[in-house]
């Protein structure tokens, strides 16, 4: 029957642990997609992983053997105390003079080891970060043949890790001893005063043993629990990291009573608009401009000067500081994030790939599409023909971030899957400037394709590119200088024509 109920009590144990564990890992993954573009800009990758693997999986432990024992212990400590009671109430007070001296270590040590517990689940993030940087980097590391810097990196937070965990075991390896010299200053005091009662006759010899025997069966639960209670207190510093990270409010997210954006002309308007990162680093400044159904206008200026913000404002990767921004006189703010979100294709310079095969690929752009759209989306991006020769055609695996792909190919697959969605309007941050020529007549054209009839945003860094855009607006330090179309802004002889002669001049030297 024991046999039984301890099979019973660890199954149980452990399914409740698991399911609790799951119940947090995925209310803590769901919160973490509705959090902004800036958290993730603030903390590393690898320490977002450890939040969800390392401080949820330290969480399971105290959810099953570490509570199953405290209450074990616990019961036989209240047992223990009743029959104590019970047979001497005098010496029982004597043994609980120690009793606030226990409660006071107990106190103090948790404290310290949910500190320090702390301290050793963030040196644990810090390895995992350097873990991720180092895989994801793995062939920047290779070609600078940094492989023993990344070793000797990852062994300075190995050993940051190490110290401590051993931080953490010397406050666990303090308890125990510090409550065991409570425990005998108890047991003196029982002796003493108990071996006086004896000899004035109030108490048998039988009576003091037994008594002393409940006395060593009180004090070793104090013991165990109080080393339970260390584990339990661990758990808590990473139950701490997690529910923080799950308490942070999201700084974009819909209003009450938001609307479902309609599909309509789909005007874009930039009124008023300026923007920080910090309060006191404006990066956008009384920006202002249409984009008329259809057209295409493109962003121009040199690095830090606000083109790549204006594309994060209209998806509402991040929120105006002042100002709006409308689709049709309607404010952006004031519709779901999804049905504006969905609305928007964007193709960015850096493509990113997820390690499926190119079907699943090109279909996340639209999840319930046929087989057939999905085809014709890779035919209009210039991609089925490649896609045809690869080994498996569009079951082939791609590997992580589209390893197995060369550029122009992984941005033909990130086009194809933005044709697939559909959207009204399109984000393009300048997807061919780091293609080789024949790539990027591919693309090029491929693009061409995805604009049509789309009112389009370009980001641009090469401006021959930019000829046929209906609207150049030329930005510098945040604020708009210039607009107007490339033969305008040529005449002009402002800032977009200075950038112009530079690109042009630098290429012709390189001949």
């Amino acid at each position: 029957f024991r046999g039984l109920c301890f099979y019973g009590q660890t199954y149980l144990m452990a399914y409740i642990g698991q399911k609790v564990t799951i119940d947090i890992r995925e209310k803590l993954f769901r919160h973490l997609q509705k959090l902004p573009l800036a958290f993730f800009e603030r903390n590393q990758t690898g320490a977002i992983m450890s939040y969800v693997t390392n401080d949820v999986s330290a969480l399971q432990g105290a959810l099953t053997s570490s509570i199953v024992e405290f209450l074990n212990e616990a019961a036989i400590l209240i047992g223990s105390v009743y029959v104590m009671f019970y047979t001497d109430w005098k010496l029982s007070i004597f043994t609980f003079l120690t009793v606030p001296l226990i409660l006071q270590a107990i106190k103090i040590l948790g404290k310290k080891m949910r500190i320090a517990s702390k301290i050793t689940q963030e040196r644990t993030s810090d390895i995992t970060a350097v873990l991720q940087e180092s895989i994801s980097s793995v062939r920047v590391i290779k070609s600078f043949a940094r492989e023993d810097y990344e070793v000797d990196r990852f062994m300075k937070e190995n050993h940051k890790n190490f110290r401590a965990q051993i931080k953490t075991s010397q406050i666990l390896a303090t308890a125990t001893p510090v409550i065991e010299f409570l425990a005998v200053i108890g047991i003196t005091l029982i002796i003493w005063f108990g071996g006086r009662e004896v000899i004035d006759g109030q108490l048998t010899t039988g009576q003091l043993i037994a008594f002393l025997m409940y006395v060593v069966n009180f004090s070793n639960p104090i013991k165990r629990v109080t080393r339970t209670y260390g584990e339990i207190e661990k758990a808590m510093a990473s139950a701490q990291r997690v529910f923080n990270v799950i308490d942070i409010k999201p700084d974009i997210q819909n209003i009450p009573n938001a609307i479902e954006l309609p599909k309509v002309s789909w005007q874009i308007t930039f009124e008023d608009v300026s923007f920080a990162y910090k309060p006191d680093e404006q990066a956008l400044t009384d920006i202002n401009f249409v984009v008329k159904p259809g057209q295409m206008v493109a962003l121009v200026g040199s690095s830090g000067a606000g083109k790549t913000t204006i594309a994060s404002l209209l998806p509402r990767f991040y929120d105006v500081s002042g100002g709006r921004i409308l689709l049709d006189n309607i404010d952006i703010k004031t519709v779901t994030l999804q049905s504006l979100r969905e609305q928007i294709g964007i193709v960015p310079q850096e493509t990113i790939l997820f390690n499926g095969t190119v079907y699943e690929n090109i279909l996340y752009g639209r999840l319930e599409a046929a087989k057939e759209e999905v085809v014709a989306a890779a035919k209009a991006a210039n991609a089925h023909n490649f896609i045809m020769h690869m080994p498996e055609a569009y079951d082939t695996h791609i590997g992580e971030r589209g390893c197995k792909l060369s550029g122009g190919q992984r941005q033909r697959i990130a086009i194809a899957r933005a044709i697939l969605k559909n959207p009204q309007i399109l984000i393009l941050d300048e997807a061919t400037s780091a293609l080789d020529t024949e790539s990027e007549k591919l693309v090029q054209e491929a693009l061409d394709k995805l604009m049509v009839g789309r009112t389009s945003i370009v980001v641009a860094h090469r401006l021959s590119t930019i000829h046929r855009a209906d609207m150049i607006i030329v930005m510098d330090k945040g604020r708009i200088v210039e607009q107007g179309n490339h033969k305008q802004l040529m005449q002009s002889a402002g800032l977009y024509s200075r950038l112009y002669n530079v690109q042009f001049n630098a290429k012709d030297s390189r001949g």
